[in-house]
């Protein structure tokens, strides 16, 4: 993604998370918080990481997040999740954020960044992701 990529169109993928910025995930100047965000698009590749492992994932990285503009209160943050990487026990995936702002119809690209997952077993401990099927 680049600078003139910041408005246009998402990904032709399925949301893998939507939510709402409000007032509490705010500084008081009405941004929201970077952490914010990430949470939100933790939870986004989690899923999609959780579902190709089928079973218990864990955070281990988050490389490469930028930040393009910013979130304000009211926004509709969509995150978009693709899978980039399957290792023996790791799961990376790309995590694009598109806001929509108020009731308009535009789109506009706000944050990415690679997350990687290590798939876990009931006791915590690094297990093999099951292959495609």
């Amino acid at each position: 993604m680049n600078d003139t990529d910041s408005c246009g169109r998402p990904p032709d993928a399925e949301p893998a998370l939507r939510a709402i910025a409000m007032p509490a995930d705010a500084n008081p100047f009405g941004d929201i918080f970077g952490g914010w965000l990430l949470s939100q698009m933790d939870l986004a590749g989690g899923t999609v990481a959780t579902r190709r492992a089928r079973g218990r994932t864990a955070t281990v990285a988050i490389t490469g997040t930028s930040f393009h503009r910013p979130v304000f209160i009211g926004d509709e943050v969509t995150c978009y999740a693709e899978i980039v990487r399957i290792g023996r026990t790791s799961i990376t995936v790309k995590v694009e954020s598109w806001a929509r702002r108020g009731t308009g119809d535009e789109h506009i690209a706000v944050t990415e960044g690679t997350f990687t997952y290590v798939a876990v077993d009931g006791n915590r401990r690094p297990r093999p992701v099951p292959p495609e099927g």
